[in-house]
């Protein structure tokens, strides 16, 4: 079940859902859009290997916007902070934003109950496209939980981002064992 904006409200005010900065405006029916924060990083390897720590390299989106490039993966950030103590979180592109040819997540678009950070966001496009800080870029929905949670996100030992950040964080998959 997906929680109604008027749940999403009441979470709210019971403080199992926190957004920051939060705008009434930006609710939407059954979702709340969040938007593209000013922080961009890039792999510098163009091979990337899953056993090694890849290394990002972050930059700041202009005034005038950025230039996104089909065949790069772009790590972006959501400029609201999230914290989500009882539902799943789920981030969702925009049709707005994927009839621009825009992708915000490969994979990841699923969090954690105890989820509590920015959203690092995947980014990917299909022809050349110019982004600018600030603009709506996805919408974040909320599920149910069915059951008790035995051990929340932000209180797992091995939970790989559970930092508070504003900047992207690149992939964490060389600290698992394979």
């Amino acid at each position: 079940m997906i929680l109604s904006d008027t749940r999403i409200l009441e979470e709210i005010d019971k403080g199992t859902i926190l957004i920051e900065p939060f705008h009434r405006e930006d609710l939407g029916t059954n979702s709340y859009d969040v938007h593209l924060g000013k922080h961009l990083a890039c792999y510098t390897n163009r091979v990337l290997d899953a056993r090694e720590h890849n290394k990002i390299e972050h930059f700041e989106i202009p005034i005038e916007g950025f230039e996104l490039q089909p065949g790069v993966l772009y790590l972006g950030v959501t400029e609201e902070y999230t914290e989500t103590h009882a539902h799943i979180p789920f981030l969702e592109g925009k049709s707005s934003t994927g009839r621009l040819g825009i992708d915000i997540h490969a994979t990841a678009g699923k969090g954690d109950v105890g989820f509590c950070n920015t959203w690092t966001l995947e980014i990917s496009v299909t022809q050349p496209v110019r982004v600018y800080k600030g603009m709506p870029i996805g919408q974040l929905i909320y599920f149910v939980v069915e059951g008790v949670v035995e051990v929340m996100y932000n209180k797992k030992k091995n939970a790989k981002y559970n930092k508070r950040t504003i900047k992207p964080v690149e992939s964490m998959m060389w600290k698992n064992k394979f």
